[in-house]
């Protein structure tokens, strides 16, 4: 069974992150030239929260807010829970699903080791998928 130290694997544990004060279009311009849509929010190794263009659209635009005067910290989202690099991906999806969420921060312990988006839950979970339909074809062709 995949967990989710298998897509950090994959992926790498690279986090991209700001500190809380940096600006909403600071950080925007970041996940622009990086092609995600999230930046972990960190006070030096400390973790605090995730601002995604989820936050952005509803907590920014919505409200009628600047994106050059308004802080991550204000419109980040803390309340994420938190995955280990041994949960399962099953996990991750049937948590993200309950949820409503696209992200997941990963622990171990209290130390944060990277993040892992629906995407990447996804591309496992297909990643699996063929690698089972490769041995069963292999297994098929092996008894010919």
């Amino acid at each position: 069974m995949k967990k989710v130290g298998d897509i950090l694997l994959h992926k790498g544990n690279r986090i991209t992150h700001v500190s809380p004060d940096t600006s909403v279009l600071e950080a925007l311009k970041m996940m622009a030239d990086q092609n995600i849509g999230s930046v972990m929010v960190l006070d030096g190794p400390q973790y605090l929260g995730i601002m995604t263009e989820r936050d952005y659209s509803r907590k920014v635009i919505l409200k009628g807010k600047s994106s050059t005067d308004t802080p991550v910290s204000e419109i980040m989202s803390q309340d994420l829970p938190r995955v280990n690099p041994n949960d399962t991906i099953e996990f991750c999806m049937q948590l993200m699903s309950d949820k409503n969420i696209r992200y997941l921060p990963v622990f171990e312990v209290d130390v944060l080791k990277g993040i892992i988006s629906i995407n990447d839950v996804v591309k496992e979970t297909i990643l699996t998928q063929q690698e089972t339909i490769t041995h069963l074809k292999d297994y098929l062709h092996s008894g010919i």
